[in-house]
């Protein structure tokens, strides 16, 4: 009885532990897209729009990326900055999705970007989504499993020392 309430606690903190990383971290996201909000809104000029391409060995597809760079004043000072997004744009198999974004900002358009106020040569075009805030529910409902799997082990466990049942293993 005592192994299988062990194993039931066990379980419980797998559950704990793998449902409180991820909503860590889904929290975090979404705590700094909310930061970002408070970002101060400035206009921006594309100076370079293009899509870059790598190949890492012959045996691997080609992949691409969308590169802007654009500059933008801020408190009477004009800075550049290389940032889409946050992280950054990604490398991905297709040309398409860099080609579609490098078509939306051309060279010589004007668009907007946020600016940290607190570090204003750290800009971007594209704010990151709160998405992961509005899904924090679904690793939550691990966190809550996972203690409802510990609690039943502990009383699992319990009833097992106050019956006596213990030689039982």
């Amino acid at each position: 009885m005592r192994a299988g309430s062990l194993y039931l606690i066990f379980v419980g903190l797998l559950f704990l532990g793998a449902g409180s990383a991820f909503a860590w971290l889904m929290w975090r996201s979404f705590d700094r897209a909310s930061d970002q909000r408070e970002w101060t809104e400035a206009e921006c000029t594309i100076l370079v729009s293009r899509v870059a391409k790598r190949k890492i060995g012959q045996e691997v597809k080609t992949e691409y990326r969308f590169t802007v760079l654009y500059g933008y004043a801020f408190g009477g000072q004009a800075l550049t900055s290389e940032r889409y997004s946050l992280r950054g744009s990604p490398w991905s198999g297709g040309a398409g999705r860099a080609q579609a974004l490098a078509d939306k900002f051309p060279v010589g358009a004007e668009s907007t970007c946020y600016v940290d106020p607190a570090d204003p040569s750290f800009a971007v075009i594209k704010r990151d989504s709160k998405g992961p805030g509005y899904s924090l529910w679904f690793p939550l409902i691990f966190v809550v499993g996972g203690l409802g799997i510990i609690g039943g082990g502990v009383r699992t466990w319990k009833r097992g020392a106050v019956s006596g049942g213990g030689a039982q293993d």
